[in-house]
């Protein structure tokens, strides 16, 4: 970058901790630009997942919820029900999380996928939706941007990594500097331009722990680090956790093409029914959906659990359940034909890697800590979406007529080597991070040479 007093002597420039202050300034500003849109939109659509279960039994009420009633219809007759309703084959069978709620079949038509909801007791078939297809899910993918398609979810681990630049910076304006207020307090009112000076600063000051956090437990959904940091914490013992060793015959297929999994699991590979190996249990029945519901009941798998049915011959049952406690996530697989376990796997089979990541997913989705983990994010996300509009405020009262408003360069360009240095070891950490550095490197000097003229025309 290159040097730009702006018209002053190298006698009078600035000291090289104003130096400092402006390049800080500068780049905070920049993060700013490519952060804060993405921040609303994530803050907004995550406040709202927070309470995913509660607005999805109340917006889908005549679909998830039903009467209590003495008797149950048998889950295969709940299964003949929805295939009655939506004719195709049965790929999953949802168990109700509670006595009010309805079963969730999984139903493959020659068209759509679909959810069919099904009352327990009754067996009587109470809609569809398209599998996934409640608001809380539409909002979950609009929160990763998968909505958009694959390659906007890049864009997560690049807002992840500038968020976690932009708190950095931000804690670096803030600390005091011998000023009276702005340090926890809020001065002046809305019509001046201090007043948002101090509202973002003392908002980001108590929110940008809960930022960070956020930005880093959100990375695992990324597009490039969270897939290649599940290749490699997943990568021995046949793709499951360490510590999880088993000695049966194993399909290519992972468990995330089969059922929804934790991210920890996305890469285990599901095992085969060793009696459909060539020349073993030849004639053996399977033990058809009854008999494995009733085996996973008895293995005391957490109501709510999905059972992935299975579609070969070799196929296995699935069972899964992920509830708010950590400790009760499990995954069961039996062998179709005896109904055996093949593998048995819960939060404490998973190596460390992946139990701190797990925890953090768990807190992130508002779960761990119950309704006081989803009152606190909420306010996080409201406080986010304030850190969002102050900041637009204030550039707004700041700027130039006419100009971006882009934060000067400091009088000594060379005090942007220690920060250039911290960015790109962010950059070598977070990939895509990087490749966004050096496109905004490449910009800022383009923007400097095409506003040199216009200062020295001033």
């Amino acid at each position: 970058m290159s040097d730009i007093t702006f018209g002053r002597s190298a006698a009078s420039s600035p000291t090289r901790a104003a130096d400092l202050y402006r390049a800080v300034w500068r780049w905070h500003f920049y993060a700013g630009l490519l952060v804060l849109p993405f921040m609303i939109t994530l803050a907004l659509t995550g406040a709202l997942y927070l309470f995913r279960d509660e607005l999805d039994n109340l917006i889908h009420r005549d679909l998830k919820q039903v009467a209590v009633e003495e008797t149950r219809a048998t889950p295969s007759a709940q299964v003949t029900a929805a295939l009655a309703a939506f004719p195709g084959k049965a790929v999953k069978f949802t168990t109700p999380a509670t006595p009010t709620a309805s079963t969730e079949v999984t139903v493959l038509t020659e068209t759509a996928r679909l959810a069919v909801y099904v009352n327990p007791y009754t067996a009587d078939v109470l809609g569809s939706l398209p599998d996934r297809g409640t608001v809380m899910w539409t909002i979950r993918t609009l929160h990763s941007l998968k909505y958009f398609g694959t390659y906007a979810r890049y864009l997560i681990e690049i807002a992840g990594g500038w968020s976690i630049l932009l708190v950095g910076t931000g804690l670096y304006l803030w600390w005091p500097r011998q000023q009276t207020g702005g340090v926890i307090t809020v001065r002046g009112t809305p019509a001046r331009r201090v007043f948002w000076r101090d509202l973002h600063a003392v908002t980001g000051l108590f929110v940008g722990v809960v930022i960070v956090f956020l930005a880093v437990t959100g990375m695992p959904w990324s597009g490039v680090w969270g897939a290649k940091v599940n290749e490699w914490a997943n990568g021995n013992n046949f793709g499951y956790p360490a510590g999880v060793r088993v000695d049966v015959p194993m399909s290519g297929e992972h468990l995330d093409h089969v059922a929804k999994t934790t991210w920890s699991l996305e890469q285990a590979k599901v095992p085969l029914s060793p009696q459909a190996a060539p020349g073993a249990g030849q004639g053996m029945q399977p033990i058809g959906l009854d008999r494995a519901i009733a085996t996973f009941d008895g293995l005391g798998l957490t109501r709510g659990y999905s059972v992935a049915l299975p579609q070969k011959a070799s196929g296995v049952y699935s069972g899964s359940v992920y509830p708010d406690d950590l400790a009760k996530q499990r995954v069961v697989h039996l062998d179709q034909y005896s109904g055996t376990p093949l593998l048995d796997m819960s939060y404490a089979d998973y190596g460390p890697l992946g139990r701190a990541l797990e925890w953090g997913i768990n807190v992130h989705l508002g779960q761990q800590f119950g309704l006081a983990n989803q009152i606190v994010l909420t306010i996080a996300c409201m406080a986010i979406i304030l850190l969002a509009v102050s900041a637009g405020i204030m550039w707004w009262k700041r700027r130039p007529q006419g100009a971006l408003g882009v934060p000067p360069m400091p009088s000594d360009p060379r005090v942007f080597r220690g920060l250039i240095a911290i960015l790109v070891v962010g950059g070598l950490i977070f990939p895509l991070v990087g490749a966004s550095l050096i496109v905004l490197l490449i910009l800022d000097m383009a923007y400097l040479k095409l506003s040199r003229p216009r200062r020295a025309r001033a």
